[in-house]
């Protein structure tokens, strides 16, 4: 039985925020990814596609979420199930969003709109590349 310590969860930061992973191939063998995703305030990650489903539920703090074109907001308690293949972005308000997420490890993604992409973010994918993010390794 796999017991993933804190002090051991995978940190990754980006210009947006920090992705902690809790539980993944890499991190305890299972073929869910289980992580934090806390946005800075007022950050705006980018808009991307991913190949699988995810679901978000903000434990913390609030912002909105655009699917498809349709923003909405969102608060501590909710929960976004994210469909597979739909252009999607975050918005963090002003005190941040934090989030705990999950989905299939080795989920791949894609920018849409390379606009939309954080001064400095290394991690994006390419032109035209999908990749694993580090943090559902």
């Amino acid at each position: 039985m796999p017991v993933i310590r804190h002090a051991d969860a995978r940190r990754t930061e980006t210009p947006n925020g920090v992705m902690t992973t809790f539980a993944s191939p890499t991190q305890g063998g299972t073929g869910i990814v289980v992580c934090r995703s806390a946005l800075h305030p007022g950050a705006e990650g980018p808009l991307h596609v991913a190949d699988a489903e995810q679901i978000w539920t903000v434990v913390a703090g609030g912002g909105d979420v655009e699917v498809d074109g349709d923003r909405r907001p969102i608060a501590e308690g909710d929960t976004v199930v994210l469909h597979a293949g739909r252009p999607r972005q975050f918005f963090a308000g002003p005190g941040g969003l934090t989030a705990v997420v999950a989905g299939p490890a080795g989920t791949r993604v894609a920018v849409v709109d390379r606009a939309t992409l954080a001064d400095g973010c290394d991690l994006a994918p390419k032109e035209g590349e999908r990749l694993t993010p580090p943090w559902f390794l």
